[in-house]
């Protein structure tokens, strides 16, 4: 016990704060014993006067400043039960006071007492508040910056890449194969310069990772940390910029300063947008802290002084917020896009993600590939980490199809809500809404397949249509996306053809098919009363990103076509998927009642229902005028050439 409590008094001993509470109560402690010692009973004043008038008083003291007057009684006197007496006055009674003691004298004389301070207590009390400032300021910092580093704020606060830090290699990182090629080659350029130096090659100064959330941009940067020799220095853009001003800059200079003193290194600064947006925008203006720590980035990068064989890697989600003297070259000589995976890639994603985890017989990583288009490598991460735990959720030990089927649900659409309960009636228009999309998506020739419905609510849909493509797009033709808008407003048709009673179930499609009827006459040019124009500006001022608002560029009359052109589209899109539902009303009905039945179908079930659908003619050719007559000529037949020949 006792020894419990001699190591909590040494850990708490350490503190500052500890003594500053010790000091007080030490302070209060003897100011109390102080007052107690006087002894003296405080009277009114009258009572004084009155004992040096009936020259009761042994001695007298008045004490000057503080205005009191001190009466010690001749023996056997007692007022009060007291033989020491004390009272206050004012200044005006002092010659009444000074009088009556001439006229009544003490046996043992009377005296003046002038209080003095010495030097020393004056400057102790002129220093104390300063002293306490700044103690309480340094106890502050340090807590803030940690034991011994009050004043090191301006330093760099990169994390060096130890050799016990656990290594991610480039075996670890899939689907991105041309930026691990890129960055292999500037590991090599820092291990093996020569064969560079010897053509006249000069080692890159930076590498910008661009692309979306979840990439796998961070991931290569470790990536390049754990295959390097060479030290590897990590910050976020968020660590240069604090309150005191001037501290991005210092901490900027450090870094590099650092980095060159261990050259050849690498300097990784994740989320660099967040000290490297566009300049001259904002309420900071050119003093801006934030522009002067990127002003100060831009010395280090490429300035007067060389910066050796120091190579900066930085990853951001947005590349065109960046300042344009960034990204020119010298300073980012290399700007490599890590996009989404592809079908190989997201099927390598998930080999990687799955390596250490149980897998039952029969599970296809591909067929999941297939069923994930435009996950990044966070998602499919996400997929498998869900599946693991829905699996050890249901006390299984190892992870199925089904498992992991599911767990795309749940990341696309949220977590199933078995506990919302919903009447016949609701679940009966869901499943109309969720098979008038369905429907209208399978009758139309240039729409993904439907490999799923279900009228289980997840998240905040009470039911979803999954339509996804068996192989990777990169681009949609005009056909393409009037389909797409027609099986978009599909299910508000189905209630509409069956109910004559719309419902708000449909808000979220309109939405969807608002946005895509503005885009394509506004941006892809594919209304033929506007043409090939864009319209709308989106060079805004760059305070809070580049797309601040969007200018609008063209006059109140075009804005009025392009209202009618978006509302012609949309009509056009609602009566096509209100005619297709009308003209295969005996399928909707069977797939409505199986629906109802199963509450989930799967894509060979939904094609067994959907062998009598009547589908759409192909659309007529457009080219967007009258005046551009459509080709006859059929486009060339290429056949890729044999390797062998």
């Amino acid at each position: 016990m006792i020894g419990k409590v001699l190591v909590k008094v040494k850990k708490y001993s350490k503190s500052p704060l500890t003594w500053l509470v010790v000091v007080m109560l030490l302070a209060i402690g003897y100011t109390q014993i102080m007052n107690l010692s006087k002894s003296f009973k405080v009277v009114d004043t009258s009572t004084v006067l009155s004992v040096i008038s009936a020259k009761q008083a042994d001695s007298v003291l008045l004490v000057d400043k503080e205005q009191l007057i001190r009466v010690v009684l001749k023996a056997g006197v007692m007022i009060d039960g007291a033989s020491k007496l004390e009272a206050s006055y004012i200044t005006a009674q002092e010659p009444q006071i000074v009088e009556l003691l001439a006229q009544n004298p003490p046996p043992k004389k009377w005296n003046v007492k002038v209080p003095t301070q010495s030097l020393l207590v004056s400057l102790i009390f002129t220093l104390l508040p300063f002293l306490l400032i700044g103690f309480i300021f340094f106890f502050v910092m340090s807590r803030a910056q940690g034991a011994g580093k009050a004043f090191s704020f301006g330093k760099s606060r990169a994390k060096l890449n130890s050799k016990e830090t656990p290594q991610t290699k480039f075996e670890d990182v899939a689907g991105v194969d041309e930026a691990i090629e890129e960055l292999r080659e500037i590991k090599d350029f820092l291990v093996a310069p020569e064969k560079y130096q010897e053509l006249g090659a000069k080692i890159p100064k930076g590498v910008l990772l661009y692309g979306p959330p979840g990439t796998g941009k961070t991931l290569l940067a470790k990536a390049v940390a754990g295959e390097a020799s060479v030290p590897f220095y990590s910050i976020s853009g968020s660590d240069f910029v604090e309150m005191f001003v001037g501290v991005g800059a210092s901490r900027v200079r450090d870094l590099f300063a650092q980095a060159r003193l261990n050259a050849p290194a690498i300097v990784f600064v994740d989320e660099i947008d967040a000290v490297g947006r566009h300049r001259g925008a904002g309420m900071g203006g050119g003093h801006d802290e934030r522009e002067q720590t990127l002003n100060q980035l831009l010395v280090e990068m490429d300035g007067f002084e060389a910066n050796g064989s120091v190579i900066l890697i930085a990853a951001t989600n947005r590349p065109d917020i960046l300042d344009p003297a960034l990204l020119r070259p010298g300073r980012f000589d290399r700007q490599i896009a890590v996009e989404r995976p592809d079908l190989k890639g997201r099927n390598e994603i998930l080999k990687i993600h799955t390596k250490n985890k149980p897998l039952a017989d029969g599970v296809d990583l591909l067929a999941l590939a297939r069923r994930t288009p435009g996950f990044t490598g966070a998602d499919l991460a996400n997929v498998v980490n869900e599946a693991a735990l829905l699996t050890a959720r249901k006390e299984e030990k190892v992870i199925s199809n089904e498992a992991l089927a599911e767990s795309v649900d749940r990341v696309m659409a949220g977590p199933q809500k078995t506990s919302r309960l919903m009447s016949d009636n609701e679940r009966l228009i869901t499943a109309y809404h969720e098979g008038g999309h369905a429907l209208v998506a399978h009758a139309l020739p240039n729409t993904d397949p439907v490999q799923k419905i279900t009228i289980m609510p997840r998240g905040r849909a009470l039911g979803y249509t999954m339509v996804l493509p068996d192989e990777d797009k990169y681009s949609q033709s005009r056909a393409q996306l009037l389909d797409e808008l027609a099986y978009t407003l599909g299910g508000r048709a189905a209630e509409e053809l069956i109910f004559h009673d719309p419902t708000t179930g449909a808000a979220n499609d309109i939405e969807k098919a608002s946005a895509l009827a503005r885009a394509m006459v506004t941006q892809y040019g594919l209304s033929e009363k506007i043409g090939a124009i864009k319209l709308g500006s989106k060079d805004g001022e760059p305070f809070m990103g580049m797309n601040y608002g969007h200018q609008r560029d063209y006059s109140e009359s075009l804005a009025a076509i392009v209202d009618q052109e978006v509302k012609s589209l949309i009509e056009g899109a609602h009566l096509e998927a209100y005619e297709i539902l009308e003209n295969n009303r005996d399928v909707l009905d069977g797939l409505v009642k199986r629906l109802m039945d199963k509450e989930t179908l799967e894509k060979e079930e939904i094609l067994e229902l959907f062998a009598q659908v009547k589908s759409r003619p192909a659309r007529a050719a457009w080219t967007g005028s009258p005046l551009r007559k459509p080709s006859n000529r059929p486009a060339i037949v290429y056949e890729k050439p044999s390797l062998d020949g």
